[in-house]
């Protein structure tokens, strides 16, 4: 008989994975197995019948304003061999393209772009000239101080690192700019970054970008070369990211997280972490917190 997983993820500072949540999803998705504990008080798997994903949103509203997470996913291939990840919002917790305008002095109209954009209201290539264009004239150096804002989002490091230790490929993919790829990629130890340049000319921002940019069509077309330059089947590949420009591979990877997504996304993304951290990535597929990297 086919099953799915339901994996359970409580968010660690504000509640915990009681025994009553557990035994509500149980009842929700007609699920008569006992959970295996991934990490106690915070994250469980639970066997349930084939037909659970029509029950999940009867599960969704039973847990109402509780901040668990629920996703479900296929039992086999669930440990997945490629994770592609957008960056901003993503793996780091801001925009790194509206810090950056923070710092011009002209945040407020760039990130209102960023937000037309990430809700799919402005194509990417226009959306991010638009942005750029406002940013002439600017010294360069405001990079390095826009990079002094940045904070990676809560385990992005144990995502990559155990990923890595348990021999998948690991790839950073941004619609943003390589200046903070680059470093992001080192932190967190991806095998490899993809993002648009940034053009200086003498120390200043000339306004553009280098040729072509890097969108939606781009980061699904690295999720496809990347799986068949390891040999993978689409199913055994990870994608995460929160904007319209990350849907495409979302929608192509074996399992596809919405994390803390626009609208747009989670209309069309079923699995979405959204209450929880990076670290349910790596619950969903079946990992233990034992095995997770320290600090």
């Amino acid at each position: 008989m086919k099953t799915l997983v339901l994996t359970l993820v409580a968010q660690r500072d504000a509640t915990t994975l009681s025994d009553d949540i557990i035994a509500t999803a149980q009842e929700c998705m007609h699920s008569t197995h006992s959970p295996s504990v991934l990490s106690p008080g915070e994250a469980a798997d639970i066997i349930c019948p084939a037909d659970a994903a029509e029950r999940l949103p009867l599960l969704q509203a039973a847990l109402g304003d509780k901040p668990v997470d629920a996703v479900l996913t296929h039992p086999a291939a669930r440990r997945k061999h490629l994770l592609v990840s957008d960056m901003d919002s993503t793996i780091v917790a801001g925009e790194t393209l509206d810090d950056l305008a923070t710092h011009a002095g002209i945040g407020d109209k760039i990130a209102a772009i960023t937000a037309r954009s990430m809700n799919g209201e402005l194509d990417f290539a226009t959306a991010l000239r638009e942005r750029v264009a406002l940013l002439k004239g600017f010294p360069a150096s405001l990079l390095e101080k826009a990079w002094q804002d940045v904070r990676l989002n809560d385990g992005a490091k144990a995502l990559v690192q155990t990923m890595r230790a348990h021999g998948a490929y690991t790839a950073l993919v941004s619609g943003g700019f390589t200046f903070f790829t680059e470093r992001v990629a080192a932190l967190c130890n991806f095998q490899e970054h993809h993002a648009n340049t940034l053009l200086s000319d003498n120390g200043f921002l000339t306004g553009e970008t280098g040729q072509p940019v890097l969108g939606p069509d781009t980061k699904l077309h690295l999720l496809n070369t990347l799986s068949q330059r390891h040999h993978l089947a689409p199913e055994q590949a990870l994608a995460i990211g929160d904007g319209a420009n990350d849907l495409p591979m979302l929608q192509a990877a074996g399992l596809g997280l919405a994390f803390f997504a626009k609208p747009v996304v989670r209309e069309k993304i079923t699995a979405q972490i959204n209450h929880t951290s990076l670290r349910t990535a790596l619950f969903a597929q079946g990992y233990p917190a034992s095995v997770f990297p320290g600090p």
